[in-house]
């Protein structure tokens, strides 16, 4: 039986989560991403608390953005994000790609990211 795209990402993420977990001084960055945008959060798994979040349809981004399902609209996302992090003093992150394959826009945002100062 082969699986659907859909249940592929399901059964990546589900992998992912058991060994991935944020904690305030390391959050997880998860990213979800759909067909037309991209979202990602930094979240505090112990507390249950999302400390940042960004996406493609932040108005700091929205009016700036050609068009939100880019390579270049997930690094600008990747890059609000960062800077957002490093303004509450957190450097470090534990990366949560959601499932999805490191490729295309996930690497692009994880890229901007790292680039912005962010270290995982």
């Amino acid at each position: 039986m082969k699986l659907t795209r859909k249940q592929s990402i399901q059964r990546r993420h589900r992998r992912i989560r058991r060994k991935v977990q944020g904690t305030a001084d390391r959050p997880r960055l998860a990213v979800f991403r759909s067909n037309q945008h991209i979202y990602v959060q930094a979240i505090d798994d112990t507390s249950h608390h999302t400390l940042a979040c960004a996406s493609t349809l932040d108005p700091d981004l929205k009016s700036d953005l050609d068009g939100a399902a880019t390579c270049s609209a997930s690094a600008k996302v990747g890059e609000l994000v960062a800077k957002r992090l490093l303004q509450q003093g957190i450097e470090k992150v534990v990366f949560d790609r959601g499932g999805n394959l490191y490729h295309g826009r996930v690497k692009a945002l994880a890229d901007a990211a790292r680039q912005a100062g962010l270290n995982f």
